[in-house]
């Protein structure tokens, strides 16, 4: 029951809370497949996003902070010896890119946005943009990005 995402990868709402006074949701939830032969591209929304490992193979999560351009690499998994983590928050406003650590393999996890992801608040990262943003990254930008 999972469908395609434009960043790459799968995906599928499991809840959404009621809209506020705003009209946009609290909270929304996902669960997120991502094959080890594919990667979720660079791309931003403007809230926070908790990532939850569930199964597979750990996750290594990529950020560009957007006012410092900082980049950012932790590891979403299961395994404490390797100084992975079952839960990472995102802040809103970060460029965030994702791999499978195991090629062979596969990552099962689950997103969490607050307040709710709006497919209107996405960007998905273009390789040009992001390479005038932050040309000390290009080498990783290259990698996340499909144009």
């Amino acid at each position: 029951g999972l469908s395609k995402h434009l960043e790459g990868g799968y995906f599928r709402e499991t809840y959404r809370s009621p809209r506020n006074r705003n009209n946009r949701s609290f909270v929304t939830s996902i669960f997120y497949l991502l094959d080890g032969d594919d990667f979720s591209s660079f791309h931003k929304i403007d809230a926070d996003e908790i990532w939850h490992f569930y199964y597979g193979s750990s996750l290594t999560l990529f950020t560009i902070n957007e006012r410092n351009s900082m980049l950012t690499r932790k590891v979403l998994g299961n395994n404490y010896k390797k100084k992975e983590s079952l839960e990472i928050v995102i802040g809103s406003h970060n460029w965030l890119a994702a791999q499978v650590n195991n090629k062979l393999s596969y990552s099962l996890v689950g997103c969490t946005v607050v307040p709710g992801f709006e497919f209107e608040d996405f960007e998905l990262g273009q390789r040009d943009k992001l390479l005038s943003l932050f040309p000390e990254h290009k080498k990783i930008i290259e990698t996340f990005t499909r144009q």
